[in-house]
């Protein structure tokens, strides 16, 4: 009887052991940064060895494609409680407020950094471990932006989520750059404020 294979898109289950491992990398990376990865230090600071890391992701591009998977989960999640929230779409300026204090927490400024080097790094190394990273990123904030507009269809709609997008991340990398979170939060206000005025005059 011939042995049934997986099908080419399931991949195997981590064990308890990588799982555990990438935990702790990705750990090290939020505070480290992936720039200047080195599997040595790495392996160090979490307790393995370069030669364990390379058999349990295959290669130092294998993990760093896991630690941005990983990264990816704590985003999806965010999104999938900003979801769960509304029984109905709650618009643009709801969503978009919650969306800056989930992004401007100081809690979350490690994990927001490690998001902008592998959202940068995705863009000028589109071959490597990051290919997609930065579009992905952007699909998924669009797609909860999109899931709170009442009249999503529109392409006056896609564009004024296309906005507030672009509004949303230009403000947390200002906010990184300076750790003025007064002043950056006040300038999120002022913008969505003056959007839902030229929303509603709009209807």
């Amino acid at each position: 009887m011939p042995t049934t294979k997986p099908a080419p898109s399931e991949k195997p289950v981590p064990s308890a052991r990588q799982q555990e491992l990438l935990e702790r990398a990705y750990a090290y990376s939020l505070t480290h940064g992936l720039a200047d990865l080195s599997l040595r230090p790495l392996a160090t600071a979490i307790g393995s060895s370069p030669r364990v890391l390379l058999f349990l992701f295959g290669s130092k591009d294998g993990l760093i494609r896991a630690l941005l998977a990983r990264a990816r989960v704590d985003e999806l999640e965010l999104l999938r409680q900003l979801d769960a929230q509304y029984d109905e779409p709650p618009g643009l300026t709801v969503v978009a407020r919650e969306l800056w204090t989930w992004l401007a927490a100081p809690g979350r400024r490690p994990l927001m950094k490690f998001w902008v080097e592998a959202y940068g790094r995705s863009l000028v190394a589109p071959e490597g471990p990051w290919a997609d990273y930065g579009r992905s990123t952007v699909d998924d904030w669009l797609d909860l932006l999109k899931a709170s507009q009442p009249d999503p269809g529109t392409a006056e709609a896609e564009a004024r989520r296309t906005a507030v997008l672009a509004m949303l991340r230009g403000a947390l990398l200002d906010l990184l750059a300076t750790g003025d979170l007064e002043r950056t939060t006040r300038a999120v206000e002022d913008y969505l404020g003056e959007s839902r005025t030229t929303s509603d005059s709009a209807t």
